[in-house]
C-alpha cells in the first residue's frame, strides 16, 4: 500500500515541479506518474550502474556528480515520452531541485506523524 502512495505522491511532486519549473511541460496527472515512475527505474538500473562507474569522480566532486546522472535519467525520460518535456539541461536540473526539496518536506511530514 505505501509503495502505491509513494508512485501517486510522486506523481503530485512532478506535477507541481511542471508548475513551478519554466521549461518542463507535463500533460496531465498519468503522465506524471508515468515520467516519475520512468525517472526512478531510469535511476535504479542506469544511473546505479553509471554511479557505480564514476564514483572515483563522485567522491572527488563530493556528490555532486550523482546529482548530475540524475539530471541526465531525467533527461533520458524527456527523450522516450511524448507527453514530458524539458527545454535543456538547465530546466531538468531546476526540476531535479525542486523535486528533491518537495519529496524531502513530505518526507519530513510523514516521518513526524509516524
Amino acid at each position: 500500500m505505501s509503495f502505491i502512495l509513494e508512485i501517486l505522491l510522486m506523481g503530485l511532486v512532478m506535477l507541481f515541479g511542471s508548475y513551478i519549473t519554466p521549461g518542463v511541460e507535463v500533460n496531465g496527472f498519468g503522465s506524471a506518474i508515468l515520467a516519475a515512475v520512468l525517472i526512478a527505474l531510469a535511476n535504479a538500473t542506469i544511473g546505479f550502474i553509471l554511479r557505480i562507474l564514476t564514483l572515483p569522480l563522485n567522491i572527488i566532486t563530493l556528490g555532486l556528480f550523482s546529482f548530475i546522472i540524475t539530471v541526465l535519467m531525467i533527461l533520458l525520460v524527456d527523450s522516450m515520452m511524448t507527453s514530458f518535456n524539458t527545454s535543456g539541461f538547465w530546466a531538468a536540473a531546476i526540476l531535479a531541485i525542486v523535486m528533491a526539496v518537495i519529496k524531502m518536506v513530505f518526507g519530513g511530514l510523514a516521518n513526524s506523524r509516524s
